[in-house]
Parts: structure tokens; sequence; C-alpha cells
């Protein structure tokens, strides 16, 4: 066998592992499939490329020459892995879900829909609350990838005024009417009315968000977080919020996952908190995406092709 494949995935269906196993057969590569680490331990001495699962079967597979994440975001993956070991993940399969989710909570909060849902929940048919519009809106968007990218494109059918987009390169991007340097970024959040975290986990963007820069936002502003929890110091944004110094926030990640149930964020006013699940392999389309893009890539590999989605360890994506 030249190659062993090992599949740690329960949302594959069984025409992509009859796709895969077929695939490896034909190039004399081993496959084996499993739905958890448990499943997956007998099968890991011989690994050497591995689609799915945790940084555990990294660090437990001694042959491994290439591991798929099916994730867009690595952080777990890059301290257990070696130089040598191929690093790809899933950016680009996730923007379609996670840009609707950066849109419900935005008309969630706009329209006050946690308040409008705590009446109804005991039954007491109050209306009239004020409510805002995304129409004429400044919307900044830190990190104009896939999801960012994906956002903006969406979010123009509202009319907000502008979208300014924040990269670590200031590139242009067609989907945004301007983007800046992430070293600009603190001249940008005065003008600011709703702020989206959409970035990966690296050096410069832990801890980004903090108590100087929510102060720099109008208090009538909002926060969205998809990216990483890591992005937002909580403590900071817990005053912030308590102190009504913005108007709202909606956190989609945390920096300890699953959130504790004695967190202070179950406490504070106008936040709307969810449990990780803007992205995931939640949706057909996802879950599609996701699958071709290993295929794709390990279409590469058997053909010694340059392999697409490959992670830059040392800058963290």
């Amino acid at each position: 066998m030249k190659e062993n494949v090992l599949a740690v995935l329960p949302t594959l269906t069984e025409e992509q592992i009859n796709t895969l196993r077929q695939l490896c057969e034909d190039n004399d590569y081993a496959f084996n499939l499993a739905l958890n680490n448990q499943e997956a331990e007998p099968y890991l001495d011989e690994a050497t490329i591995i689609y799915g699962g945790s940084s555990w079967l990294i660090s437990h597979a001694p042959k491994l020459k290439w591991f798929h994440s099916v994730s867009a975001g690595v952080n777990s993956y890059i301290p257990v892995i070696k130089e040598d070991t191929l690093l790809t993940n899933s950016a680009g399969a996730f923007g379609l879900s996670i840009s609707e989710h950066i849109v419900m909570v935005i008309l969630m909060m706009l329209r006050r829909m946690p308040e409008y849902q705590k009446r109804i929940a005991v039954r007491s048919w109050q209306k009239g609350l004020e409510q805002e519009s995304i129409y004429g809106k400044r919307i900044t968007v830190v990190g104009t990838g896939d999801i960012g990218s994906h956002f903006a494109e969406r979010v123009r059918a509202f009319h907000p005024d502008c979208i300014t987009g924040v990269s670590r390169s200031g590139r242009d991007n067609p989907f945004f009417d301007e983007v800046y340097s992430i070293a600009e970024i603190d001249h940008l959040l005065p003008a600011t009315d709703i702020l989206v975290s959409c970035v990966p986990e690296t050096p410069e963007t832990i801890g980004y968000i903090n108590r100087e820069r929510l102060m720099l936002l109008p208090d009538t502003a909002y926060l969205v977080n998809v990216g990483r929890g890591s992005a937002v110091v909580e403590e900071d944004l817990i005053d912030i919020l308590n102190s009504g110094l913005i108007a709202g926030a909606a956190l989609d990640v945390f920096r300890k996952e699953p959130l504790p149930e004695d967190s202070p964020l179950y406490d504070v006013p106008n936040l709307i908190i969810t449990p990780h699940c803007s992205g995931n392999l939640t949706i057909d389309y996802t879950k599609e995406t996701n699958f071709n893009m290993f295929l794709t890539n390990l279409k590469h590999y058997i053909n010694n092709e340059p392999l697409e989605h490959v992670v830059n360890k040392k800058l963290g994506y």
C-alpha cells in the first residue's frame, strides 16, 4: 500500500464514503473510516493521511504525512503537528452558512427580537419597541476572506451606508467599498455602527477587541464575533455592555468552549449567545463543499500535484 487514508467524520454519506474508498482502491491506498477518536485509535499507527477529527489524532499518528482539517480554524492543530507534516483546512466551505448567521443576529439585535421573545415566553402581548434597520448603517468587517466577503455580498442587499473591510494586508476586495489594514482600525471604529469580527486566531488578533477599542465605538454600535473567541477580551465586553456603552453584541465563539455554566456572560444585558453553531457541518452545502475540498486535494496528492488550502503554520491560516 502506498498510503493509508483515515477519515474521522460522522457526516459523510454512503456515496461519499464509497467515492473515497474507490479512489483509494484504484490507487493502491488503504482506506479506513471512523466516527470518533475511539474508533480511529486502531488505525492510527499506520495512518499517513487523516481527514477530520481532533488534534489528538495528530499526536497519536506516528506516520502522518498530511492532515486535512474539516474546519477553517486550525489553531488547535498547529501546536501538535510536525513541521514537515502537511496541514490543509476547509477555508471556503463555511462562508455561506456563517454569513447568514451574521445577518440573522444583526437583524435580531436591531429588531429587538430577544426582548420580544422574552415577552412572548410569558404570554405577554406587548409591542411598540423602537427598532432599527440595516439600511443606512456603517458596517466594518474585520477579516475580508471567505466569511467576510460572503457576508459583505449578502448584507449589501439591505443598503447599508457603507461596508468597510479590515484585513492584515489592506488589499482591495470587490465586496467592500474600501479596505484598510488592521493597523488603521482605531480610526474606523468611531464611524462604525456594526462591527463584525471573523478573523482566525493569530498573535495579532488575540484580544484585539478590548476595552479601548470598544470605547471608540459609538454608544449605539453593535458587535458580532464569529471568528475566534480569543479575539474578544470578554471581561472588557461585559463591563462595556453592563455600562450601556454600546447597544449590544452577538457572540458565537468564546475564549473557553463550552461556555461554563457560571460564566458572567449569561447575565449580561443586550448580548446574544449562540453555542458556536454559525458554521460547523450543519447544512448540506457546507458538508458537500467540505468533502469536495478534501476529495480534490486527495486527487492532487495522488498525482503529486500541489495541494490547495495549505496552512502557513507560522501565520496560523
